[in-house]
């Protein structure tokens, strides 16, 4: 690790906060899943829940995700237990319903719990400027499933011109990536001082333009997932000086061990999610409203932009099948189906969850499942490690 961020983060943290959270690197960092109520209502976890979102899960040892058809199905999502907070903001600070916009959010963890969390008759639109990453996105968040659900890829100001409002928008911004450090290497290998100051300048730029498209009266969500006080207190108090924001409190419990402010004389509330003190990866939330009364009715939302769309279809029959047959769906294989199968278009589901849609041609049915989406590994294994159970 390098000797700056050491020097630096002491200095942020001070000595008893720091020498704990160095130990916490060296911990196993903790396994967390989020299920989906759409489509896994009743479901058990056999875990201890995450305290700030109902839904969340830590687990006792990692599983093998990406052979469990569920997964794929969208009846949970694999997060990091910090990033759930989102769901908590939401619940207290919004009551109605709203347009929001999620500005960064590839991979798609805080869109799809904020699309859980927010009010019946919300609408959600979550971008990702880089397109390989938005491909990642409209995966997950067509995976999740939920209704009023859009993925658009574009560079923050192009919501500026489009004259684009929202009454939420989460700025989870492009940052140096200190609190991730347990988990991804690169995170460390990519570090330096001068990526720290690129960063708190592209930060500032984001939420200028996210600024522009927020509806008086309406939310900010900013967060990071550094240490760091360039790329957040000082982010914040520019917002509060240059931007007019307000700074909003959220309800924690002094148990969850989220700490606040490291930055003396620093008043406005502000959360930070440290290894060692909290359970979960390294994060920064800062929650504002914008000057003004928030519309009764949800703004326009992502006004002239185009949105990405995957494929859909209108299925006459649903076939539920077994584990076998689900992994040689998602990895791409034609299907035998039932004599009694419907020809045409179909869709194949497990244990009631929608996997996707194949077309039976009565012999076999041809495989519809995207190629990106698709398992690729051949491997088979002899039993189903369930995560969900329902009663």
């Amino acid at each position: 690790m390098k000797e700056e961020f050491l020097i630096q983060t002491r200095q942020v943290m001070g000595d008893d906060r720091f020498d704990r959270f160095m130990q916490a690197l060296g911990e196993e960092p903790s396994v967390s899943v989020r299920v989906n109520p759409l489509k896994a209502g009743g479901a058990v976890v056999e875990g201890e829940r995450v305290p700030w979102c109902p839904t969340g899960y830590y687990l006792s040892a990692r599983p093998n995700f990406t052979f469990d058809p569920l997964l794929h199905a969208g009846a949970y999502y694999v997060q990091e237990a910090s990033s759930m907070f989102v769901d908590l903001v939401l619940r207290q600070h919004v009551d109605r319903p709203v347009a929001m916009l999620d500005l960064c959010a590839a991979p798609g963890g805080k869109s799809t719990a904020a699309r859980a969390a927010l009010p019946e008759g919300s609408v959600l639109v979550s971008n990702e400027p880089v397109r390989q990453r938005a491909s990642i996105l409209l995966e997950n968040i067509t995976k999740w499933g939920w209704p009023d659900s859009y993925v658009t890829s574009y560079y923050p100001h192009a919501f500026v011109k489009a004259k684009a409002r929202f009454d939420v928008i989460l700025c989870d911004v492009p940052c140096s990536g200190e609190g991730m450090f347990r988990k991804d290497p690169k995170a460390q290998a990519e570090w330096s001082p001068k990526n720290v100051e690129k960063c708190w300048q592209l930060q500032r730029e984001i939420v200028a333009d996210a600024w522009q498209c927020l509806s008086d009266g309406g939310l900010l969500i900013y967060s990071t997932c550094t240490f760091n006080l360039k790329e957040n207190e000082e982010n914040v108090r520019w917002m509060v000086e240059e931007l007019g924001a307000e700074v909003l409190p959220v309800a924690t419990e002094a148990e969850w061990g989220i700490t606040g402010s490291l930055l003396a004389g620093f008043s406005e509330p502000v959360y930070r999610f440290i290894p060692g003190f909290t359970r979960g990866e390294g994060l920064f939330v800062a929650v504002m409203r914008k000057k003004g009364s928030l519309p009764l009715t949800p703004s326009k939302g992502k006004g002239d932009l185009e949105g990405l769309r995957a494929p859909d279809y209108e299925a006459v029959a649903m076939v539920d099948v077994g584990y076998g047959q689900a992994l040689s769906f998602l990895r791409g294989e034609a299907l035998v189906l039932a004599d009694q199968t419907p020809r045409g278009i179909v869709g194949i589901s497990f244990m009631g969850r929608l996997l996707g849609y194949a077309k039976n041609i009565g012999n076999r049915a041809n495989n519809l499942y995207p190629k990106e989406w698709r398992i690729k590994t051949t491997h088979i294994p002899t039993e189903y490690e369930a995560i969900l159970r329902f009663t």
